[in-house]
């Protein structure tokens, strides 16, 4: 609960305040002249806003910064790094001298923050993101934790051109999550110009309101104001709040207060020397307010050792999609650890996720058709290891997200993101459903582990296997059912591929997943009768790719591999395969892929279409065969 004297703190505290805002000017100035580059002017329209966050309204234990209990905070405006730097080497985490190495290499103090440091929870710098993931841990304090620590988001004007916010603030007034505060630090100019609204804070007050949002007007640089609106904050229920500062860059410093092509710019040591004094001047204490702790009421919470207590439930044979057994398998999971979630854009009837929902309403989000803000949501969920993330939509829809899945990489942060509805297989809907690009994506994604089932067993052993691995991961699934092919006793691994057919007159190796792996194992009962044999491997991750047992079985089969996949041909399962085998000289690679932007159709006539079916695999193997002779 707020304190009384939050709303009106005293004298002394208001000048301590503004005291704390220039050391934190100065800070931000030697750290950039020091190193050459960087946003001195940015960091300074923040100046106040980030004293009074950190010295009057935030709970945390400063010895402590990733204590569960502490308040969040998320610098959505990346590129003032220097400011946040700055607090915690007054609050004492980092060491001053350390402020001097800024965007050096060998030091954490990055040109944008990133969670190398104890303090950064998610990574910032592509604008118009961190609202979102401020919304992932708001819903988690609200709801799953059903704790008193807030979340504050320190937002750049220019940023809110991007229709991600717009997205974060219905997704937040939609959840009445009032245990979230937005500031927008209206500081009039952008990088190149000035921003849209420049100093019309009318506007986005207006447009805050017209989303739900409970909203103040402040002078961003008066600490009187801006502990009140923040307590006022605290009283307001069911309703998050925006706090809209009109700010001006570069506060403080003369001849460049409010001056436009200064973005980016730090000062020359000579002249950053003379404004650090006129700042000084300005100070009158010496002494540091003490940050509130935090109020220790979140649960206890162990994500850690998940694994599958009981064997999938199905029979060799059977039909089913490998997105139904997604479904099944996520809401078996969220029987066996409370801490799974679901977040879904719009589509849980169709990837199944509504089977979680089911038996998990409470941990289930529905994200609407934002899949921009559904990830970085998931990102929010993630921090500090409060859940087990699974997120799931279209494939296609997906690649929307990028910057925010990239943004998730670069945080180290733990989410599952699963795609349906994969490939020309999607059938009559057509090419705008079909995924054809999302396996180049995640593999360009480091860190990132991409599952890609063939049937059911394997989903259900992907899920599992996801939720106890680190880094982002994607899982592949498919529209159509196909049959089960393996046993509930099989065992998977990351990174371990299964040859489902083999003998040892095998002529040709062919490689297949999800849809395509039955294509290959229909094409290899055609040629068993004609008297032709050939090894049928499933790679069942796709990054990390079994190269091992690739090249030993296209070495047993005279060094011809065959790639099929429902995928364009760039970036797909054939060039992961290509790239394993580069230094095997005697091993050459077929590859059939999708080639050019599909239509509407059956998912057979399609496969047929595009060259990935069972026929098109026998008239590979029976053309490299005639090749050899």
């Amino acid at each position: 609960m707020a304190e009384a004297n939050d709303f009106q703190p005293d004298g002394e505290t208001l000048q301590m305040l503004r005291d704390m805002a220039n050391r934190l000017r100065i800070h931000s100035i030697k750290a950039t002249s020091t190193c050459g580059s960087g946003y001195p002017m940015s960091c300074c329209s923040a100046a106040e806003i980030m004293a009074v966050l950190f010295f009057h309204t935030m709970r945390y234990k400063q010895t402590d910064p990733e204590h569960p209990d502490n308040d969040r905070f998320v610098l959505s405006k990346g590129h003032a790094a220097p400011v946040l730097y700055a607090i915690w080497a007054e609050v004492g985490d980092i060491c001053e001298c350390d402020l001097l190495s800024l965007r050096k290499l060998h030091c954490n103090l990055e040109g944008h923050p990133t969670p190398r440091l104890s303090f950064v929870d998610v990574a910032a710098g592509s604008l118009g993101q961190g609202l979102g993931a401020a919304c992932g841990m708001a819903y988690t304090g609200r709801y799953f934790d059903k704790a008193s620590y807030r979340v504050f988001c320190l937002m750049g004007d220019g940023e809110s051109a991007e229709g991600s916010v717009w997205e974060a603030l219905a997704f937040a007034s939609h959840f009445n999550l009032d245990n979230l505060v937005a500031v927008f630090d209206v500081n009039r100019l952008g990088q190149s110009g000035t921003a849209p609204l420049e100093h019309r804070t009318d506007i986005y007050q207006n447009r805050c309101e017209a989303f739900g949002w409970n909203t103040y007007i402040v002078d961003g640089h008066d600490v009187q104001a801006l502990c009140q609106a923040f307590w006022q904050a605290t009283q307001v229920k069911n309703r998050p709040t925006a706090v809209i500062a009109k700010t001006f860059k570069g506060r403080g410093i003369p001849n460049i207060e409010d001056a436009e092509s200064c973005h980016g710019k730090p000062m020359p040591k000579e002249r950053a020397e003379a404004i650090i004094k006129l700042i000084e001047s300005q100070i009158q204490t010496n002494r540091n307010l003490t940050p509130k702790l935090p109020i220790e009421d979140s649960p206890q919470i162990n994500i850690s050792d998940i694994k599958m207590t009981s064997l999938p439930a199905y029979k060799v044979g059977e039909k089913v999609a490998t997105r139904k057994a997604y479904g099944m398998a996520l809401a078996k999971l969220g029987h066996e650890c409370d801490r799974v979630i679901a977040l879904d854009g719009d589509t849980k009837n169709s990837t199944f996720s509504d089977i979680f929902k089911k038996d998990h309403p409470d941990r289930f989000i529905e994200c609407f058709i934002a899949e921009q803000n559904m990830v970085s949501v998931a990102l929010g969920c993630a921090s500090r290891d409060r859940t087990i993330v699974f997120v799931s939509a279209f494939a296609a829809f997906l690649s929307r997200a990028f910057d925010q899945i990239r943004t998730g990489a670069i945080s180290q942060t733990s989410i599952n993101l699963v795609g349906s509805h994969c490939g020309v297989s999607v059938g009559e809907d057509g090419p705008s459903q079909m995924a054809l690009e999302d396996l180049a994506m995640f593999r360009s994604i480091p860190s990132c582990t991409i599952f890609y089932p063939s049937d059911a067993v394997s989903t259900e052993h992907a899920v599992y296997l996801a939720a106890s691995t680190k880094g982002v991961c994607f899982i592949r699934i498919s529209r159509p059912e196909t049959a089960v092919i393996y046993t509930p006793q099989e065992k998977f691994e990351i990174g371990q591929a299964k040859i489902v057919r083999s003998s040892i007159d095998d002529k040709i190796t062919v490689l297949g997943a999800g849809i395509t792996l039955h294509e290959a194992l229909a094409a290899a009962d055609d040629l068993s009768q004609q008297g032709i044999s050939i090894r049928v491997i499933d790679p069942f991750t796709i990054k990390p790719l079994d190269a091992a047992t690739i090249i030993s079985s296209a070495r047993a089969t005279g060094g011809w591999i065959i790639t099929v996949e429902d995928h364009y041909k760039e970036g797909g399962i054939g060039e992961a395969v290509c790239a394993a085998i580069s230094r095997e000289p005697d091993i050459l690679v077929h590859q059939l892929a999708v080639t050019g932007v599909p239509q509407s159709g059956k998912a057979s006539e399609l496969l047929d279409m595009f060259g990935i079916s069972a026929k098109h695999i026998i008239e590979a193997v029976k053309y490299i065969l005639m090749k050899q002779k």
